[in-house]
């Protein structure tokens, strides 16, 4: 062990990173085979016998999504002993998954109400899997923002990180209304899901750019609120007033970027007209871009 103590590393530091490791492990298993239980279907035929891409990508995002709120509950200090780091980090990353699911069971049924998710992607519809892998980041962002943010192990805790949760799957479905509201304006009261359901994969990029700003965004607000456990209405308008300053204040920024970057370029033709994936893929990176410089200044 002397290698490793050269780096500041003891012997129970390592044994407690390979207990945190060893149970990442596990979940990051258990979720590639809940997205099968989910949708009732074998995971192994789908991804390899059916060769269906868009139950890939959206297994891609669940369980990039849990490993995204695992770095959240490994980013906290050492528990006292191992026992009780193993319980911490199952905790912690059951509650996470536990989080995620939920997050997409109320997209599903809120944001996505016009269309039956599972059912469009057990038929391979790429673009509604783009969509719902993304809003499995975009919920675990969140979680791990507000799993930094939270402290200790007690039932406060958990009633803390449901509360931010709760405000966060909020605003996912008010960013997605407001898309649809923007989308239907400039095609003449046409459904955006309606183009999801018809494989439109443009505009599925393009709306999985806003839901990933949106979570960036979000992780600001940790650094502003002060955690108090017990406060739990104080938690809640403090995170719903905060989230709404910056959905806010990261749509007009994302305009006028998109405006000066992509100029002389007609963006909802472009997009949605003639289904241009490249520049709706532009419009995910300056979403993402902003959204990350935006929050950077914040820190």
């Amino acid at each position: 062990m002397t290698f490793f103590q050269n780096f500041g590393i003891t012997t129970d530091l390592a044994i407690i990173l390979v207990i945190d490791l060893a149970i990442a492990i596990i979940l990051l298993t258990l979720m590639r085979y809940l997205q099968g239980w989910t949708a009732k279907v074998d995971s192994r035929v789908e991804l390899a016998e059916k060769d269906n891409f868009a139950f890939g990508i959206s297994t891609a995002g669940a369980i990039a999504g849990l490993g995204i709120v695992l770095t959240g509950a490994i980013s906290g200090e050492a528990a006292d002993s191992y026992v009780v780091e193993a319980i911490g980090m199952s905790a912690y990353g059951l509650f996470g998954l536990l989080l995620i699911k939920l997050g997409r069971y109320f997209h599903d049924k809120i944001a996505l109400n016009e269309l039956n998710k599972n059912e469009q992607i057990l038929k391979g519809n790429i673009s509604v899997a783009i969509v719902d892998a993304c809003a499995a980041i975009a919920t675990a962002i969140i979680i791990r923002a507000v799993l930094v943010w939270a402290e200790d192990l007690t039932l406060d805790t958990f009633i803390a990180i449901f509360s931010a949760f709760a405000i966060s799957q909020i605003m996912l479905v008010v960013l997605t209304r407001f898309r649809e509201f923007r989308y239907a304006k400039r095609n003449q009261d046409a459904s955006m899901q309606d183009a999801l359901v018809q494989g439109h994969t443009a505009v599925a990029i393009r709306h999985s750019g806003y839901m990933l700003a949106m979570a960036l965004s979000f992780n600001a607000a940790s650094h502003f609120i002060i955690y108090n456990p017990e406060a739990y209405v104080a938690n809640l308008v403090g995170w719903l007033i905060f989230s709404i300053i910056m959905l806010v204040t990261l749509s007009v920024l994302i305009k006028i970027v998109k405006k000066l970057v992509l100029s002389g370029i007609h963006l909802a033709q472009e997009v949605e007209q003639q289904h241009n994936i490249g520049i709706a893929t532009v419009e995910l990176a300056i979403s993402v871009a902003v959204a990350l410089i935006l929050t950077s200044l914040m820190y």
